[in-house]
């Protein structure tokens, strides 16, 4: 017996739309039967992760603070994923835009200026950009998998930047502990609203959403970006180069990484430590697809996403549950996602020995070995 998939003649229009929806109600379905095995309330369980951080001042200012950063990946990611180019080390990047942006406020922390955010930005841009640039010359010049390497660098930035905390950056009157300095003022980025800490890293965010909607829908990059996410011969035969693809992607996606790094650095935490991400470069992949690869849709997803942070944390303090559900649910939505769009574009086929459930009537089917 094999399983096969065969790919439909036309794909429906009314299920690719209704895709995300679909996958987040399975999503909800299969938490609940999760929870009532772990012996929970599901509808109480639910309802602390998706409702109550809704209507609490300061869970929205927190679900905004973790959407910026998956909003930011996210839309570099889609861009990547629809020219047909994996990039899956946004983790990496993401931990090197952080190191490379505080260099200044971690050499020069008495200097205050109206000038140092703004140069900590763009450090940060540049280092997830040379960060991702590694995989895409590897890819280039060498043909190696774009993704085995950018997922391999992601330890190499985690570590090294463990080394930096530990060592040369290890602030020298912070009794011992694995971080940097606090940041001087000037090197924040201010709040957004004064009922909460949210920063103006959700606005960064949603600026580069739009800036790369605009790029996407409207200009000739788009339109090669789309053409050879398609097809690389009609890319060439319309003289777009695969190779500068793969530099535009990975260079593109590499900074909004680095950016979301030193925004989360100078928005957030306000120095650098071990551990400054919970995942948010992986899970960026879930809110680009479900974002359905485009920069808008990663808005909407990032939000949702971000809520099953705030969620999570909310179960595991009120409810006694693991800190590892976020993580079982974010996996859940990833898996009910593609399963969606997989059945949406192909139909399974079951064959037995020569026979299958889906062969048109009147016509023979080649014998296979099962």
């Amino acid at each position: 017996m094999r399983i096969e998939l065969e790919k439909r003649p036309g794909a429906s229009r009314l299920f690719s739309l209704l895709s995300p929806i679909i996958a987040f109600a399975l999503t909800v379905v299969f938490g609940a039967i999760m929870f009532l095995a772990l012996g929970k309330d599901p509808l109480e369980a639910l309802y602390q992760f998706f409702i109550w951080p809704l209507f609490d001042v300061w869970s929205l200012h927190e679900l905004m603070i973790k959407a910026a950063p998956l909003i930011m990946i996210a839309v570099g990611l889609s861009v990547c994923y629809r020219s047909n180019i994996w990039n899956i080390g946004a983790e990496g990047q993401f931990t090197v835009g952080a190191i490379v942006g505080s260099i200044v406020p971690v050499y020069f922390y008495q200097w205050s200026s109206p000038l140092l955010l703004p140069i900590m930005l763009l450090m940060g841009i540049a280092g997830g950009a040379l960060y991702a640039g590694i995989p895409a010359l590897l890819k280039n010049y060498f043909n190696t998998n774009e993704i085995l390497t950018s997922l391999m660098l992601v330890y190499v930035a985690q570590l090294f930047l463990d080394w930096l905390v530990r060592g040369a950056w290890r602030n020298p009157e912070g009794y011992n502990f694995p971080q940097t300095r606090d940041f001087v003022d000037a090197a924040m980025l201010p709040e957004m609203m004064a009922s909460g800490r949210a920063h103006y890293g959700f606005a960064l965010a949603i600026l580069a959403a739009l800036a790369v909607w605009f790029m996407m829908r409207f200009t000739l990059k788009g339109f090669e970006v789309n053409v050879i996410g398609q097809s690389q011969r009609a890319g060439r035969f319309a003289g777009f180069s695969s190779r500068r693809m793969v530099w535009f992607c990975f260079l593109l996606s590499g900074g909004l990484a680095g950016l979301a790094g030193i925004s989360e650095i100078s928005g957030a935490l306000g120095y650098l430590q071990p551990q400054i991400s919970p995942g948010y470069g992986f899970t960026a992949i879930i809110v680009a697809f479900l974002g359905r690869l485009n920069p808008l849709g990663a808005i909407v997803a990032g939000l949702v996403l971000a809520l099953t942070y705030i969620g999570g944390e909310g179960v595991q303090f009120t409810m006694g549950v693991s800190d590892k559900v976020t993580r079982v649910f974010q996996g859940m939505l990833l898996f009910f996602v593609l399963s969606c769009d997989t059945l949406i574009l192909y139909k399974v086929r079951v064959i037995f020995a020569g026979k299958s459930s889906e062969a048109p009537p009147g016509r023979p089917v080649e014998e296979k070995a099962s």
